[in-house]
């Protein structure tokens, strides 16, 4: 799983799956939601799903572009568009069946 900037968040979303996590360090529910997320890195090959991360604390244009307002907040990209969009803590079993549906 890799941190993803502003500057480069295009570049590594825009081409196949991608799972994004939007949170930030003082955020109780994203450190719940982080060792889900990267229990799901090492059961996916990077060619079925990428996963990243972005702290919105240091990288607040993106989060604002897709209007995320409370974190965590998941956003699943497919080649570039945004095609589910998940507020709140989620189970690995949840992410897997969004994921299926668009793999």
């Amino acid at each position: 799983m890799i941190s993803v900037t502003d500057k480069i968040f295009n570049e590594k979303t825009d081409e196949g799956l991608v799972l994004i996590d939007f949170w930030a360090a003082w955020c109780g529910p994203c450190r719940m939601q982080a060792p889900i997320l990267e229990q799901l890195a090492e059961e996916y090959d990077e060619t079925e799903v990428k996963i990243v991360k972005m702290d919105v604390d240091e990288n607040p244009i993106t989060p604002f572009g897709f209007n995320i307002l409370s974190i965590p907040t998941l956003l699943l990209k497919k080649d570039g568009d945004v095609v589910e969009t998940l507020v709140g803590v989620h189970s690995k079993e949840q992410l897997k069946e969004v994921l299926r549906k668009h793999m």
